[in-house]
């Protein structure tokens, strides 16, 4: 019986996976984090369910969720 999973896993796919789950983990928590702040409860749920290899994240952090008070206030 043919199994693509023979024990052998190639080390750049390794690599680069554990890449992609670091950049999405980092991204996925900045933007978790500033929807909670911004009690933006859909786009809370939306950033849970939805994996998108942190580019809803980014969409989210630097055209949707308000600017930091710090830059409001011009600080």
């Amino acid at each position: 019986m043919y199994s693509p999973f023979n024990g052998s896993v190639n080390p750049l796919v390794l690599v680069i996976l554990l890449a992609l789950t670091l950049w999405s983990g980092v991204w996925k928590a900045i933007a978790l984090w500033r929807a909670g702040r911004d009690n933006s409860l859909a786009w809370f749920i939306v950033l849970c369910i939805i994996n998108t290899v942190g580019i809803l994240e980014i969409i989210y952090i630097f055209a949707v969720s308000r600017p930091n008070r710090a830059r409001q206030l011009g600080q």
